[in-house]
């Protein structure tokens, strides 16, 4: 254990060095002004200073308020020692942040033992500062496994009703990422892009509840079919619902929501405008813009920039013009996303 001892007087200096360094295990230092041992302070670690009342350049009730200042000495224990038994200088030192006096002159027995105490109390706190890291860390790690097993089941679900609607995947991956940039370019929090990142894959994931013969029809549906279709956004929600995960309940948000209007004429709600929630309003953009970039059984695949003016053109009736200016906004990255080569294709190349 490191000690530091600061004292304007040689022989109270050299008096307490040697009766605490006749103590097992410990490392001293002496400074004769507090300027020194600001200096030496920041570039080392005690784990127990002693400070005399009246120095020069400043008192030991100033210079304890300066080692309480910096983070490394918040817990460190200081030790006022002085002559002087006047209860406003206990006051005041004791403000400034001093966790014990010792009193001139000196008793050597006593000295030895409050500077035992109190590095048993300095190891004390060493030790259960380390436990909890160790806690902390540990702590981290499983966190962070919990998320990472929940993102999984999340995209491996995701791509399992994308394959099952005809995709390989890929949808829900674009997805994801353009409803990102535009959450961000609305300005929402990081913490609440990542949500929605990850919630948007199981956008259509009522989808499962849908027949074969109406999700796969190459033709127009009738309005029969198209009403039975219409289902999967309550039957996705229903899925969702009383999720204990914060992901989960964005999901259920988007699957209920991700197909109102901005102006009243969606469904399955008729939501309009900000009632429509803000996850939804910026999954809808994604998702229709992907879609008419994909082909379908009863679609071709449009252009890129066809597909963005259709996009641009929908402002203020399907769509959030706030969410359609960040999709502008991030444009770049959007069409840098759509023209990559997906990963299906370099692993066959």
């Amino acid at each position: 254990m490191r000690v530091l001892i600061v004292d304007d007087s040689r022989s109270s200096l050299a008096f307490i060095s040697h009766v605490i360094g006749a103590l097992d295990d410990i490392e001293i230092a002496a400074c004769l002004l507090p300027s020194q041992a600001l200096a030496l302070v920041a570039t080392t670690q005690f784990d127990l200073v002693l400070v005399d009342h009246v120095m020069p350049e400043m008192d030991g009730v100033e210079l304890t308020r300066r080692l309480r200042a910096q983070e490394a000495y918040r817990l460190v224990p200081i030790v006022m020692v002085t002559s002087d038994n006047a209860p406003a200088l206990r006051v005041r030192a004791i403000a400034a942040g001093a966790t014990d006096f010792v009193n001139k002159p000196f008793d050597s027995t006593e000295l030895q033992a409050r500077v035992r105490n109190l590095l048993a109390l300095r190891q004390s706190q060493i030790e259960l500062a380390d436990r909890a890291a160790w806690l902390a860390r540990e702590v981290e790690l499983a966190t962070r496994h919990l998320v990472e097993r929940e993102e999984e089941i999340i995209w491996r679900l995701a791509r399992a009703i994308e394959y099952r609607d005809g995709d390989t995947g890929e949808h829900v991956s674009r997805v994801a990422q353009v409803s990102s940039m535009i959450a961000a370019a609305i300005g929402l929090s990081p913490e609440r892009c990542r949500m929605i990142y990850l919630a948007a894959p199981l956008h259509d994931i009522g989808k499962i509840g849908i027949a074969d013969a109406i999700l796969s029809k190459p033709g127009k549906l009738t309005p029969e079919e198209l009403r039975v279709m219409r289902t999967h956004v309550s039957i996705g929600a229903r899925i969702l619902e009383h999720g204990s995960s914060e992901v989960i309940r964005t999901a259920e948000l988007i699957a209920q929501s991700h197909h109102e209007r901005w102006d009243g004429t969606g469904y399955p709600d008729r939501l309009s405008g900000t009632d429509i929630p803000i996850e939804a309003r910026v999954v809808a953009i994604a998702d229709v813009f992907d879609a008419l970039c994909s082909e379908r059984p009863y679609k071709r695949a449009w252009p890129i920039e066809e597909a963005r003016r259709e996009i641009v053109s929908l402002s203020g009736t399907h769509f959030d013009p706030a969410c359609v200016a960040a999709f502008e906004l991030r444009w770049p990255e959007i069409l840098a996303l759509m023209t990559a080569i997906p990963e299906q294709a370099r692993l066959a190349g």
